[in-house]
């Protein structure tokens, strides 16, 4: 329970830390000034002032903040401080850089965990093995069996499942010669081949969407293999990770808001919490894992265009670039109010969904 609570602590205070460490940085490299960088919230344990900037340790360890000099127009400088390093009186595309700079640490510290993943645990791969054979499919016709394992198609090795699938539907249909390893009861390996045409059938996604694709019935038998990769392929290995992370995630909120994905599917802090804590018990490259997938989670939700977030922040900033002219006063103070109100809803409802879980148990 107490190494739960504290990877807890650390992975999701750690995250959001990060993303602050972004606008600090970027704010710092352009020479805006920030009169507190805390980590953690709530009262200050710990404090030290370097230059004109406070440092400080606080009581909740969830997170951190950075208080940058005169966010607003109307904000009153700090001691010490002048009207230069004021953070809304640089132009719009220094504003934009500090803040998108938070969604893209979060971004970038996934990729180094997937990195540092692949590099200490390796690469695992989900093997062509078949699984099961759907009756009545080209498949089942060809005479596939349970535990076969596919080597080839039209010559060309399949070293994963993922290059079995796309293969198929690249064929558009064409017939595909199929090299075949099959064991026997004793061991004993027989390797053949086999053709197999394809045919169009429905089949449903990772989002429970149905979609039509060049199918031959055969579901994977969840064999994985770990492989040791070298620097250059451990780097590669992150990147595709960390982009098939990012594509997934985005594509999970693309279908939330076209309500593809039902909205009790959405979890906040108590989910994320349980997860962590689950994930702990399965050691570490797997709680690395899950905080690369968390991590770009808190990028694209804080690049959303709702105001109060990064994203809408944003969109303010590309409004004045645009059209040369800062947006009106009052639109801005009423979009503000309407995220505030947004975002207090999707907690609320979030943490709703995961009181909900919790009772059912």
């Amino acid at each position: 329970m107490l190494l739960s609570l504290l990877a807890v602590v650390i992975v999701f205070g750690g995250l959001i830390f990060f993303h602050e460490l972004g606008h600090f940085s970027v704010a710092r490299a352009l020479g805006m000034g920030v009169s507190t960088f805390s980590l953690g919230f709530g009262p200050k344990i710990l404090k030290k002032k370097v230059g004109k900037t406070e440092y400080a340790l606080s009581l909740v360890p969830l997170g951190g903040y950075v208080a940058l000099v005169g966010e607003s127009h109307d904000a009153e400088l700090p001691d010490g401080f002048t009207k230069e390093e004021s953070f809304s009186l640089r132009p719009a595309w220094q504003r934009l850089l500090v803040v998108l700079a938070g969604p893209v640490a979060n971004i970038v510290l996934a990729l180094f965990l997937c990195i540092v993943v692949a590099l200490g645990w390796g690469v695992t791969t989900l093997l062509p093995a078949v699984g099961d054979v759907q009756q009545g499919t080209p498949a089942a016709r060809a005479g596939l069996m349970k535990g076969d394992l596919v080597l080839s198609m039209d010559g060309v090795a399949v070293p994963s499942w993922t290059d079995l699938s796309d293969r198929i539907s690249q064929g558009n249909g064409a017939p595909i010669v199929f090299e075949i390893s099959r064991k026997d009861d004793t061991g004993q390996e027989t390797v053949f081949e086999t053709t197999i045409t394809p045919e169009r059938n429905e089949r449903k996604t990772i989002f429970g969407e149905t979609e039509i694709a060049w199918l031959i019935g055969i579901r994977s038998a969840g064999l994985f293999v770990n492989e040791d990769v070298g620097l250059v392929d451990g780097i590669k290995a992150g990147f595709t990770q960390c982009w098939n992370m990012l594509s997934l995630t985005w594509q999970g909120f693309v279908k939330l808001v076209e309500r593809v994905v039902p909205a009790d599917q959405v979890g906040g802090p108590i989910m994320i919490a349980q997860i962590i804590g689950e994930q702990t018990d399965n050691g570490l490259v797997g709680l690395l894992g899950l905080a690369a997938l968390i991590s770009i989670n808190l990028g694209i939700l804080n690049l959303l265009p709702i105001p109060v977030l990064d994203g809408g922040t944003a969109l303010f900033c590309l409004w004045e670039i645009i059209f040369r002219r800062p947006i009106n006063t009052k639109v801005l103070d009423y979009s503000v109010r309407v995220g505030v109100a947004l975002l207090v809803a999707l907690m609320i409802f979030a943490t709703f969904n995961d009181v909900m879980r919790l009772v059912r148990g």
